[in-house]
């Protein structure tokens, strides 16, 4: 085994210092105006309204939306979620919601942040005497990733997975690096909160990851025994079993079915709601996640497929210098397991980012020994940032052909304001201190380049989210006031065309969603009549619990259909697309009535894995 030299590792003071700046720089990048904007169509809103439903309803076990359960996660992120919902008053302090439902996702990306900058501080890796740095720019290069960005500031669980099982990783590898000064358990306390977060996925992850670098290490046997895999799976079958199987006992075999057939099961063995990607659909997310330090992680795996290659004569490091190739393994499990996985999408890829950002971070170490690798990496880095911002500075061109019909007008608001030659600029700004730092022996080179991507987050990205939630999501707020405001007694909601559980969520009604079909028509009909939700039943035109009117958010191309048209409604308001009618439900009976004459049946009653 190659002898290695001795770091320089932090003092306590020194550590903390560090772990302040890095919390500093979490809080600026995910908590800075996390609430200002409100939720984003479809699935963040589904998430809170179901955690919401929890807080109000006293139900912790079933998530429920629009007065049906959902099975299709977990319960930790929505307990999470909940918490801040069961605040007294907190609708004077997030009246659009969006704290309590992001909280959960981006104080976890920050505790992971704060995680991966300890581990490298503590665990110094090769002969590196800026540690404090190098654990900076490892928790930098994570939290700026694309993918983190954006899943670390929105509703859903993909952030709490991300760094539930990046920091149960991360105390699995502390534990074999210095197994009498790291306690075993506490990586599998985070383990469990994995599954409670996404279910079995993080297991099996997390048992690939450990396969794979127990066999490069030709230590197999003694890892499991560092690790205490067999107490270790005690203590996830005892923190997460139980809900599982109170939820199995309470709901029965649609839970069975919804949770383990179809969420998982299915969308691993085929493809689910048209997610289907060629093969090589995560190199290409690979690459993307790491912009603009994607050509040093690809060196870092270079690096280590050349190690591997060499097999009999592989470097094996002592434990406490072997994070590098731990984070390989690491990247490479999750892109194997997902690349396998018939449905794919760009989040699967988000448990990757942790070690992606420890591979680029120690790109520039000793790790790499090949100087050509570290000048061929540093000056593609440069090439690309001039690419983006020479693609990004000539905007005008592709920007005429974005075509969203939610937001006719988004082309001209996007034009105008200068948000692309923002992120050009950025992408200009990176190139040229890589081209004043190229031949400078500074290892904080790297922490250089973060700092426009950094300010990027205010110049772009915040306002970018603005900008979206303006043209996109205020309409659907304004409309759902008007709904409440204008509802007589009894009267049902209804969205037809394009289906927003943001509605939902805002109301805090069960709202009937149907799509554009004749047979959409046709259920909406029939399900103000005879549906029965949880909270919530169809109802008939006339008696004392009758309505005789409905209350119906339509959009533009649903208007069009002839199906739609002639019905007489009252127009209580228009936003963007979508416009509020009042409609007597004679009038849909009768115009029904005809289309079931034409053959169109009604399907609503058909099983449907995903429904809200």
């Amino acid at each position: 085994m190659k002898s290695l030299t001795n770091s320089f590792s932090p003092t306590l003071k020194q550590r903390r210092r560090g772990l302040l700046c890095i919390l500093f720089f979490g809080l600026i990048i995910f908590v800075w105006q996390l609430g200002s904007t409100g939720l984003v169509d479809e699935t963040p809103p589904l998430f809170a309204a179901a955690s919401r439903a929890m807080a109000e309803t006293g139900n912790w076990f079933t998530p429920q939306v629009n007065g049906l359960p959902r099975f299709d996660k977990p319960p930790l992120v929505y307990w999470l979620m909940g918490m801040g919902f069961s605040i007294p008053g907190n609708t004077s302090w997030d009246p659009l919601g969006t704290w309590a439902a992001r909280l959960p996702s981006a104080l976890s990306t920050i505790f992971l942040m704060i995680v991966l900058g300890d581990t490298m501080m503590k665990y110094p890796q090769e002969e590196n005497n800026f540690n404090r740095r190098t654990a900076v720019v490892t928790s930098l290069v994570f939290a700026l990733s694309p993918l983190v960005i954006i899943w670390g500031r929105i509703a859903v669980s993909d952030a709490l997975l991300c760094s539930t099982l990046g920091i149960s990783l991360l105390f699995k590898w502390r534990r074999f690096a210095n197994p009498e000064g790291e306690v075993w358990w506490l990586s599998w306390i985070f383990l469990s909160l994995a599954v409670l977060t996404k279910g079995p996925v993080a297991l099996v992850l997390s048992g690939l990851i450990i396969l794979f670098f127990a066999l490069f290490q030709n230590n197999f046997l003694g890892i499991l025994k560092i690790l205490r895999v067999i107490p270790g799976l005690f203590i996830v079958f005892i923190i997460s079993f139980p809900w599982y199987l109170i939820e199995l006992l309470i709901e029965g075999k649609p839970f069975l079915d919804s949770f383990f057939g179809y969420h998982n099961l299915q969308r691993f063995t085929s493809v689910v709601n048209s997610h289907g990607e060629p093969w090589w659909f995560f190199l290409i997310v690979l690459c993307i996640a790491s912009i603009p330090f994607t050509p040093f992680l690809l060196i870092s795996i270079w690096r280590n497929v050349c190690n591997i290659s060499n097999w009999s004569r592989r470097l094996i490091k002592k434990p406490e210098k072997s994070l590098f190739e731990f984070s390989f393994f690491w990247l490479i499990a999750v892109f194997i397991f997902f690349t396998i996985s018939a449905t794919k999408l760009p989040s699967y890829w988000l448990p990757a980012t942790p070690a992606a950002s420890v591979l680029i971070s120690l790109s520039l170490t000793n790790n790499i020994t090949e100087e050509f690798l570290k000048t061929l990496a540093w000056k593609f880095t440069i090439f690309l940032s001039l690419i983006f911002s020479i693609f990004l500075f000539s905007s005008k061109r592709w920007i005429l052909l974005i075509n969203d019909p939610e937001i006719p007008n988004f082309k001209e608001e996007l034009s105008n304001s200068f948000l692309v030659e923002k992120a050009g600029f950025i992408f200009l700004l990176i190139a040229f201190l890589g081209i004043i730092f190229f031949s400078r022996k500074i290892y904080g080179k790297l922490l250089i380049l973060q700092i426009p991507i950094v300010v990027a987050n205010f110049l772009v990205v915040l306002p970018t989210f603005d900008l979206a939630d303006r043209l996109r999501q205020l309409p659907l707020r304004q409309a759902s006031e008007l709904l409440l405001n204008s509802q007589n007694k009894n009267e049902p909601l209804v969205m037809v065309g394009a289906m927003k559980p943001s509605i939902h969520f805002y109301t805090n009604q069960v709202i009937v969603f149907e799509g554009r079909s004749k047979n959409a028509f046709l259920n909406v009909s029939d399900r103000l009549k005879n549906e029965n939700r949880r909270g919530w039943k169809g109802r008939p035109i006339y008696g004392s619990n009758g309505s005789e009117t409905a209350l119906l958010l339509i959009d533009k191309r649903s208007v069009a259909k002839y199906y739609w048209q002639g019905l007489n409604p009252k127009v209580l308001g228009s936003f963007g697309v979508y416009s509020i009618w009042r409609l007597k439900r004679e009038a849909l009976e009768r115009r029904a009535k005809s289309l079931k004459m034409e053959g169109v049946i009604t399907n609503w009653k058909n099983p449907r894995p995903e429904r809200f």
